[in-house]
């Protein structure tokens, strides 16, 4: 018996798990004679002693305990290994990378994850969030094979396909201290004392785009609205948030919306998915995510 096939380093994970040939034995359905003389045999085979026989059970050496913790890294393996073959046995990828844009509802996500995983036994769902151009960038650069969400015009060149999400509204809000709640005459002279709460593009070679805000206006650039929120909500600044994300807050009287005398920015969002005819997973996930109807409903609708 090999020390390094597959039925020895079980063997011996079972054994150095229940401590004890005996409890080993009752698992495997063995005899604990048998178990005794296969872990004998391993340890000639290494030319080391991996447990120490005491009366009642058994231990593991220093040999052991280093032998023990890189047999379960070479179960571990051999089993990503198995799954492996067997998608691509069934003509799957092994992952599919979904991007989301950081302006769309996450309400979606968790029925999608439970129906990809549901639909596709020997695949795996790798999800990231972007910000503006960052999710072109990912989808030109084969960090996605889809994006939910893209923002404004198409900036990059590819092949990739496009359906229309719809546009996504925005609300111009603060905290209910802010001073500009109090101003009778809001405007561009007066909002430009505070800071334009913005989120920072994730792009690195594309140029960066970010949420509107006035020439003279400092920004602050935060990574996502979770820490944009709770800057409005401290009064830290105002700013530009998708209505979807304001509407529940303003409705709490934890944030307030102004109406300001310059058109509000809408947004143009799409669905952006990698050309690939041997890509199965696109497919069912382009569909699965429906029209360009439902898909605004679904990530962009207050």
């Amino acid at each position: 018996m090999s020390a390094f096939s597959q039925s020895s380093l079980e063997l011996v994970d079972t054994v150095a798990r229940l401590g004890s040939f005996t409890a080993a034995a009752d698992v495997l359905h063995k005899v604990p004679s048998a178990i005794s003389y296969s872990i004998r045999q391993i340890e000639q085979d290494l030319d080391v002693v991996l447990f120490r026989r005491l009366p009642r059970k058994v231990e593991l050496t220093p040999a052991g305990e280093l032998f023990i913790e890189q047999a379960r890294t070479m179960l571990r393996q051999m089993e990503e290994v198995k799954a492996q073959t067997r998608r691509a046995a069934h003509g799957w990828q092994k992952t599919l990378k979904l991007t989301l844009d950081n302006v769309v509802k996450l309400e979606r996500l968790k029925p999608l994850i439970e129906d990809f995983y549901s639909t596709f036994p020997h695949a795996e769902l790798q999800i990231n969030m972007e910000v503006f151009n960052g999710s072109w960038e990912a989808i030109s650069q084969g960090r996605a094979d889809i994006v939910i969400g893209a923002t404004s015009a198409i900036p990059v060149g590819g092949d990739f396909e496009v359906k229309d999400m719809g546009i996504l509204d925005w609300a111009f809000v603060m905290s209910s201290s802010h001073p500009c709640v109090r101003e009778q005459n809001l405007g561009e002279e007066f909002i430009s004392q505070y800071p334009a709460i913005c989120l920072d593009d994730t792009s690195n070679v594309l140029p960066k785009r970010h949420t509107v805000h006035y020439p003279d206006q400092r920004r602050l650039l935060l990574p996502n609205w979770y820490s944009a929120i709770e800057c409005l909500k401290n009064g830290v600044g105002v700013g530009y948030m998708p209505r979807h994300i304001a509407q529940p807050l303003i409705t709490e009287g934890l944030l307030v919306e102004k109406i300001l005398p310059e058109d509000k920015p809408f947004s143009h969002c799409c669905l952006v998915w990698r050309k690939d005819d041997n890509h199965k997973m696109i497919d069912w996930m382009v569909n699965y995510l429906g029209s360009s109807e439902q898909l605004y409903q679904d990530w962009l609708q207050s």
